[in-house]
């Protein structure tokens, strides 16, 4: 059939949900109560492990108990066993997940140790103060530059780097380390777990209902049908959220146990030892190219920290070696090290942003120790096809995105020698990089029904941690059905909706915007065709190829005048509604599909106190079709805020003594506040990947973080004529 008319799609919509939120009516996962069905709901608090090794020896709980309005404190000495059923389709590990209360073994500090129930927060909160908990206490090992490495967890090879290396006429060889990160998103984790009879609900903070499911199902030993996930908002995540933490069991635990509907909210303080975080890095280049740039070969050697009972590995850390730049010859080896911590987890732009850093980095000095622009040496190391798979690139701008981003930001009028401009005090600095992030689908489903009034429902298990689902999701179909946004109802965030996979990894526009839109278009032929076949219909005996859909009205293509509502439809017909089921399944890749971006960044470095401050940032991006231009704004902005962050502010600080987070909340964890955040521009291509999915987007929410931390750090050796090869470029590295 011919197109539909569109005017969503493409729009700069305000947030759906933005009225909800701004008005403090979005409910979030601890804020459900009685206006959701939840009467009687009791506060766990939980007890976190204050070494970092080791084991329990004795746990006094007779204060607590004692306390007015305690119900119960539970430990691995009190808690039934839990059948922690095998459970790979959830984003566990190699290894074994943390077993919550099944033995006396601490694996990290901040380790749930315990759980106090109560009648009010207060009354569990001074409780759990009250618990006294004792330690056979060993020395952790919570730093991953001495420590052993496992075997590598991947490795690559093309060609042979070695001898390549060897005979190149320019050879580079650098260290560059990054430090470890946390997520601190607003809302902090929490969890109200209500057990009735057998069955358990839980409304949780998530980016995946059902893989929460399946978790609860798996370590309670009961079917998945038995566990009901509702999650309508998120306030924030960042790739945290994405698997079932220890406190959720906890909670559903604790409910269990007390027959009482349990509210568990994690402290600012327990989300730095109990969500995950990115993980540190030592990361190793080696580099060789003839005297006009162009590489022959380049080797990566990665060492990543991870806990001692889970095996994490860090996806698409590798990616950008192997197919950014044209290298005939690259060797990759990825370790990972055991240590005394918690488990890592994904965090924005995983891999490719903590890849970008040395890579971006290392292109950039080569560019210096040649004497050739930075952008021209990229130019000439463009590749063809992704030499990693062989395969033809779906859409490849980078090089659109380089010179749009040139021109933009006045790369032209950049003196190339380092410290050369300044203004004061202040050494100025221009720096570039480029972002990669391959595009990710998932098979989808959406449920799709237009009522009788002729407004529209859609629903899909999906989440939306901020990038706007709601609204993009709405925009698809409005236009599919040919009616106005205010007509149509996106839901999502229930595991009894159609499944949908985990909200990350940018695939989400990809994955649900396509079966949305195979919904509302089975809907949209099905209103059509009921129309066709009608004698009473206008539309009566015409082609359905000839009708379009435009403000909930059906009608000829070219004759507007000829047609009827989808209400005078319905209604005729004594039909309540219409439904569809949308599906989407992502065919086997033909082509190497990633979204790319080009990030250009201008710093001032006080030259005598070492202070650093970003001025503006301009990023380009060949992301494939721009559903909502206006939420893809809100991504970038976002992206580019991160990369800051990241490039100079955000540092974990371990204490080495027992493993303790010594800065594990928001005064000394920095993170960017409004005086760090400059001027910010994002260019979008124009265009589409048809090859990628049915609507042609690439995803943008992960790509916009990737390579501005190098960019940034570029440009302050511009600035400075110094190299910082480590994450956060702090005063001290500069003075």
């Amino acid at each position: 059939m011919s197109p539909q008319p569109q005017e969503a799609v493409g729009a700069p919509l305000s947030r759906v949900d933005g009225r909800l939120k701004v008005t403090g009516q979005a409910a979030y996962a601890a804020d459900h109560g009685p206006d959701a069905g939840i009467d009687g709901i009791v506060h766990a608090v939980v007890v976190t492990s204050s070494v970092g090794r080791g084991r329990i020896t004795a746990i006094d709980t007779g204060a607590a108990e004692a306390q007015s309005g305690v119900l119960k404190v539970i430990s691995h000495r009190n808690a039934p066993t839990l059948p922690y059923r095998p459970n790979p389709g959830s984003l566990n590990l190699p290894g074994e997940r943390l077993h919550v209360f099944q033995d006396d073994q601490v694996h990290f500090h901040g380790q749930p140790v315990a759980v106090v129930v109560a009648t009010t927060l207060e009354a569990a909160q001074h409780a759990a103060g009250l618990l006294r908990v004792d330690y056979d206490a060993q020395q952790p090992v919570t730093d991953l530059t001495g420590a052993p490495a496992n075997e590598p967890a991947t490795a690559y090879t093309r060609g042979d780097a070695e001898a390549a290396f060897n005979a190149a006429p320019v050879r580079m060889e650098m260290t560059y380390r990054l430090s470890r990160t946390h997520h601190n998103a607003m809302e902090p984790h929490a969890t109200i777990a209500r057990w009735t009879g057998a069955r358990v609900t839980v409304w949780e903070k998530t980016q995946w209902v059902q893989s929460t499911r399946d978790e609860l199902a798996a370590v309670f030993g009961i079917p998945a049908t038995d566990v009901r996930v509702i999650s309508p908002f998120v306030g924030g995540a960042f790739g945290n959220a994405a698997r079932c933490w220890p406190h959720t069991v906890i909670a559903a635990l604790a409910a269990r146990e007390t027959g009482r509907p349990v509210k568990l909210v994690l402290t600012r303080k327990q989300l730095y030892s109990g969500v995950g975080f990115r993980p540190a890095y030592q990361y190793k280049v080696r580099l060789g190219s003839d005297r006009d740039g162009r590489l022959t070969a380049m080797t990566h050697d990665l060492r990543a920290e991870t806990s001692r009972y889970e095996r994490f590995s860090e996806r698409g850390v590798m990616s950008p070696g192997q197919m950014l730049y044209t290298t005939p010859n690259v060797s990759q080896a990825h370790r990972t090290v055991p240590l005394d911590v918690n488990t890592p987890t994904p965090m924005r732009g995983p891999g490719y942003s903590t890849a970008a850093f040395p890579i971006e980095s290392a292109i950039d000095e080569l560019a210096h120790e040649l004497g050739i622009d930075p952008i021209e040496l990229r130019l000439r190391n463009e590749p063809d096809n992704d030499q990693a798979s062989g395969l033809p690139f779906s859409t490849r701008r980078l090089r659109e995105c380089l010179n749009t981003g040139a021109r933009e930001f006045g790369w032209s009028r950049r003196d190339p020698k380092p410290s050369s401009t300044r203004d004061g005090d202040w050494l100025i600095g221009i720096g570039m990089a480029t972002a990669v992030y391959d595009t990710l689908r998932a098979p989808a489903q959406a449920r799709v029904r237009l009522n009788a009034d002729g407004t529209a429902l859609v629903e899909s298990a999906t989440s939306d941690m901020g990038p706007g689902t709601y609204t993009s999701m709405t925009q698809i179909a409005a236009d599919a059905l040919g009616l106005e946004v205010r007509a149509v109802t996106f839901r999502l965030g229930d595991t009894i909706m159609p499944p949908a996979p985990v909200h990350g990894g940018s695939l989400t526009m990809a994955s649900i915007g396509s079966t949305v839109q195979d919904g509302c278009d089975k809907l949209r032929l099905q209103a059509i065709q009921l129309a066709v076949e009608d004698t009473k219909s206008p539309l009566h005996g015409a082609a359905p190829d000839d009708v379009v859909v435009r403000d909930g009205r059906l009608h000829l293509k070219d004759d507007p005048g000829r047609g009827e509502t989808y209400r005078q439809l319905l209604s005729r017909n004594s039909r309540t509604h219409l439904e569809a089921d949308g599906v989407y399944t992502p065919a086997r890749p033909q082509a190497s599909m990633y979204a790319y971006g080009a990030v250009f960044a201008e710093v001032a470095v006080d030259r005598r106190l070492g202070l650093v401050r970003v001025r503006r940032m301009l990023a380009v991006y060949d992301a494939g079709r721009i559903i909502s231009p206006k939420l893809a704004d809100s991504q970038a902005i976002g992206g580019m805020v991160g990369g800051i962050s990241a490039a100079l502010l955000e540092h974990t600080v371990t204490d080495p003594r027992d493993g303790r987070i010594a800065n594990a909340n928001l005064a000394d964890y920095l993170v960017p506040v409004n005086a760090d955040v400059p001027q910010l521009k994002a260019i979008y291509l124009d265009g589409r990947d048809d090859t990628a999915d049915p609507i042609g987007v690439k995803g943008l929410g992960e790509v916009v973080l990737v390579g501005v931390a190098p960019a940034i750090a570029n440009a302050v050796f511009h600035a400075t004529g110094r190299r910082i090869r480590q994450l956060p470029i702090t005063i001290d590295a500069l003075l």
